[in-house]
């Protein structure tokens, strides 16, 4: 097992007579993959959970609760306990009319054995199309972080990746240029080393 003593901070950075340009251009390309990881990643973060915020606020304010009816009876027995979970729900057709005055039909999901004619609460868009019921505010906040934290952590993987490749062609090659240089040195020695 190799001694490797105290850890020398900045080493690649200060005067040494032995270090050579490969450690420099290390250093240097360690430096530049942090900074450009750090970067990549806030700024694709930050973009992504600000438009992931932004698209959840419009649709906070072009979607609409519509009164809706049901058209058969939804399957299923209904329940007689009170505050039935929301998982408890089954699909039925229903009908209503959107803001324009046009008919619409489709299904959604409603308490298990509700009779035809109930009256559901439904979220249409601007074309008087089915959506769900839109996120809260604080629900935006949070899917935006957790979304952009996760494309500013795929977005920081790219220059992350590409320093880690070059450091090994870089480490490959330093370890090439120890094998000539020693055998240089053996040959000057006139003794194979090993």
């Amino acid at each position: 097992m190799a001694f490797r003593g105290p850890k020398v901070w900045l080493w690649r950075w200060r005067r040494n007579p032995l270090k050579r340009r490969a450690d420099v251009v290390e250093a240097w390309v360690v430096l530049g993959a942090w900074a450009l990881t750090v970067l990549a990643g806030v700024l694709a973060g930050w973009a992504t959970a600000r438009s992931v915020e932004d698209g959840l606020a419009r649709e906070r304010v072009e979607w609409r609760a519509v009164a809706g009816r049901l058209t058969e009876q939804a399957p299923g027995k209904a329940s007689t306990r009170a505050g039935a979970a929301s998982g408890d729900r089954v699909w039925a057709k229903v009908d209503w009319t959107a803001p324009d005055g046009s008919a619409h039909a489709g299904q959604v999901r409603v308490a298990p054995g509700s009779t035809a004619g109930t009256r559901v609460t439904i979220w249409t868009d601007r074309q008087g199309r089915l959506v769900t019921k839109p996120t809260t505010a604080d629900q935006a906040r949070v899917r935006a972080a957790l979304v952009g934290v996760l494309a500013g952590a795929g977005a920081a993987t790219l220059p992350f990746a590409g320093a880690r490749v070059l450091r090994t062609r870089l480490e490959r090659r330093r370890t090439d240029q120890w094998d000539t240089d020693w055998a240089r040195f053996d040959a000057l020695r006139g003794k194979p080393t090993g």
